[in-house]
């Protein structure tokens, strides 16, 4: 394990750095970025597109997947990365496990036969495994002359895409970015008692929780071993997930009059908190380089695992 960038590394981003200073200006401006994200490119998203880039293999496409709660950057750390790499002309594609949701008929359906909880996507159950190991697949395999669909998921309906409205990608892939909350996360052990009021009320005999489970140590599992590499956007805490969250969600009433309640936000967050407590005690030590996040949303550390 290591705390800082190999001196290698910070040699290239800091001439990368110079070389792209006018795109990433345009990339900050676009993104309405404060003037402190200047300071997380250069010592972390700089130092990390060169780092990713001198691990792929000329004959394959190298499988990155980006796993941090909401509010930890990952879009935005994925658009970033996807720019510099363009700029090195290095050919990139990404999506989100949250782009291979199940569609709102097959989610009902779990509804009724299995448990009433997996309506709400986002734990593992909720989405089409097979989509995503079918377009990483298609990804890896694609020529020149490749034309992949990537899935898309329409938030504003709770359904997937029509697959007509669904982005293509063009030829051949150097770098695969696949994100999400849970992404590379591992099933829990010895730990099922409930943990919270929506496991203690609506799960009281286990169902969900354990479906969830039986789905990360079966179909996710392969999924997830599709990654070459894994990196973390480790938030400091769950509580900070709920208050990350609870800060966007009042945004979003003041501007539109929409978004969840404090009570309703608070049980939405706990279809999730089993896992994130998991993935917070046990992925640190296993992902290839994980970005340790203040309360404040910035890096402030840096360890990598493969070194």
């Amino acid at each position: 394990m290591a705390d800082i960038w190999p001196g290698s590394i910070d040699t290239s981003a800091a001439e990368l750095r110079d070389r792209l200073r006018s795109p990433i200006n345009r990339f900050v401006a676009e993104h309405q970025l404060p003037e402190s994200f200047y300071r997380l490119i250069e010592q972390y998203y700089l130092p990390l597109a060169v780092w990713l880039a001198d691990r792929r293999s000329p004959e394959r496409t190298l499988v990155v997947g980006i796993c941090g709660g909401q509010g930890s950057g990952k879009s935005t750390l994925t658009d970033f990365l996807q720019l510099v790499w363009a700029q090195m002309d290095l050919r990139c594609a990404g999506f989100s496990l949250d782009d291979i949701y199940l569609t709102k008929t097959e989610r009902q359906g779990l509804a009724k036969t299995v448990h009433p909880l997996l309506i709400t996507r986002g734990v593992p159950g909720t989405h089409d495994v097979q989509l995503g190991l079918d377009t990483i697949a298609a990804l890896c395999n694609a020529d020149a002359h490749s034309e992949t669909p990537i899935p898309q998921f329409d938030k504003s309906i709770d359904d997937r895409a029509p697959r007509c409205d669904w982005p293509i990608h063009r030829g051949r892939v150097d770098i695969l970015l696949f994100e999400g909350w849970c992404v590379g996360a591992r099933p829990w052990q010895g730990a099922e008692a409930a943990i919270n009021a929506l496991e203690r009320r609506e799960d009281a005999a286990g169902i969900w929780r354990s479906y969830v489970n039986t789905q990360l140590a079966g179909p996710y599992r392969e999924l997830f071993a599709m990654l070459d590499l894994l990196l973390m956007l480790k938030v400091p805490s769950m509580e900070c997930v709920l208050e990350w969250r609870r800060l966007q969600e009042q945004k979003l009433r003041a501007r539109s009059g929409r978004g969840m309640s404090d009570d309703e936000l608070a049980r939405f967050v706990q279809h999730y908190e089993r896992i994130t407590r998991n993935l917070l005690d046990e992925m640190p030590a296993r992902a290839d380089c994980v970005f340790e996040l203040g309360r404040d949303h910035q890096i402030e550390g840096l360890r990598l695992n493969s070194e």
